[in-house]
C-alpha cells in the first residue's frame, strides 16, 4: 500500500490532529469546588478515559480524512493476457479449388475449415487473401473476423474474375507480406490453402521468398487441398520459415490439419505489470464508523464542569 502525496508532506500534514490528541489527553480541567463539598475528591480514571477517548474522536477523523487526501493506492493482480497473432489466409481461388470435396468443393470445404479454425483462435487478428494468376486483399488484419466469414460466396472458383484463373503462390506470398510487416505487435503467420503447382516458385525462387519471409519474422504454414503430394517448394518455404506443409484430400483431414496447426502454433500468455490503483474502502469504511461513533457520544459523553 502506498499513497500519491509524498511521505514528508503526509506527516507534515498528520502534525495538527496529533497536537491536538496530545492537547487533549494531557490538558487540566479546572475543578469546580461545590460548597458542601469539603472532601477530598477521587480522581474519577475511568471516567475521564471515557470523557478523553470520546473527545479525540474528531481528531481521529481527520487523520483519515488526511490519509484519504494523500491519495492511498495498491498494486492490483497483474493481468494475464493473450499474445497476439497476426494470421493471414491465403486461400487460392484457381479453376481447380472448384473440384468435388465432400459436399461442395475444395474451396468451399477450405472456407468452412477456416471459419472453425477463427473460432478456436478468438483473440487473434486475422486477414484474408485471395489469389490466382492475381491477388485481391479482401480483409486488411483486424480482430473482427465477421468479415471473413461473410467472404465465401463472393469470392468461389465459379465466380472469381478471370484473372484469377491459375496458380502463382509466388506472388501471393509476396503479396501477404506486405500486409503483415505493417503489424507492429504479435508474432506474423501465413496459412496457404492451394491445390496446385506454382511456377514462380521454380528456379530457386521458393528459397528465395522463403528467406525474405524468415527475415520479417513470418512462419508460413500451408493446407495442401489435393490427393497429390505437397509440392516440393511449398515444403522447402514452410519448413525453412519454421512451419509445416499438410496434404488434406478430403473433408475430414482438412478439419484435423487446422486443428493440428492450431495445436502448433499456439497462443503464449504475457502478463502484465502490477498498476496502481486507488484504495479508498479502508479508509472510508474507518472514517465512516468514527463520525458514527462520534455523533453517538456527543449525545452524551462530553465535557462539563459541573
Amino acid at each position: 500500500m502506498s499513497f500519491r502525496l509524498y511521505w514528508p508532506l503526509i506527516v507534515l500534514l498528520l502534525v495538527v490532529p496529533v497536537v491536538i490528541l496530545l492537547w487533549q489527553w494531557r490538558r487540566q480541567g479546572r475543578s469546580v469546588v461545590m460548597p458542601f463539598d469539603h472532601g477530598r475528591e477521587g480522581t474519577g480514571f475511568w471516567l475521564r478515559l471515557l470523557l478523553n477517548s470520546a473527545s479525540s474522536l474528531p481528531a481521529l477523523v481527520l487523520v483519515v480524512v488526511i490519509l484519504i487526501l494523500a491519495g492511498p493506492t495498491r498494486l492490483k493482480e497483474p493481468e494475464v493476457h493473450r499474445q497476439l497473432t497476426n494470421i493471414e489466409f491465403c486461400v487460392d481461388v484457381s479453376g481447380s479449388m472448384g473440384a468435388t470435396m465432400g459436399e461442395g468443393t475444395r474451396y468451399d470445404a477450405s472456407m468452412q475449415a477456416i471459419d472453425e479454425f477463427l473460432e478456436a483462435r478468438q483473440g487473434d487478428a486475422f486477414g484474408l487473401t485471395f489469389f490466382g494468376n492475381s491477388v485481391m486483399h479482401w480483409v486488411p488484419i483486424t480482430t473482427d473476423a465477421t468479415a471473413i466469414r461473410f467472404a465465401p460466396p463472393f469470392m468461389a472458383p465459379h465466380v472469381a474474375p478471370p484473372a484469377f484463373g491459375g496458380t502463382e503462390i509466388g506472388k501471393a506470398l509476396l503479396a501477404c507480406q506486405r500486409r503483415l510487416v505493417e503489424t507492429d505487435n504479435g508474432d506474423r503467420m501465413i496459412l496457404l490453402v492451394s491445390d496446385g503447382f506454382s511456377s514462380d516458385l521454380s528456379g530457386g525462387k521458393d528459397m528465395e521468398i522463403a528467406n525474405q519471409l524468415k527475415g520479417n519474422n513470418i512462419v508460413v504454414y500451408a493446407i495442401h487441398v489435393a490427393e497429390n503430394e505437397v509440392p516440393d517448394q511449398i515444403i522447402n518455404i514452410t519448413s525453412y520459415t519454421g512451419g509445416e506443409a499438410f496434404a488434406a484430400g478430403d473433408v475430414d483431414g482438412l478439419a484435423s490439419v487446422f486443428t493440428r496447426i492450431d495445436d502448433m502454433q499456439q497462443a503464449e500468455m504475457e502478463r502484465t505489470a502490477a498498476d496502481a490503483v486507488d484504495y479508498y474502502t479502508p479508509y472510508a469504511m474507518v472514517g465512516l464508523s468514527l463520525v458514527g461513533l462520534s455523533l453517538i457520544c456527543s449525545l452524551g459523553l462530553r465535557y462539563t464542569p459541573w
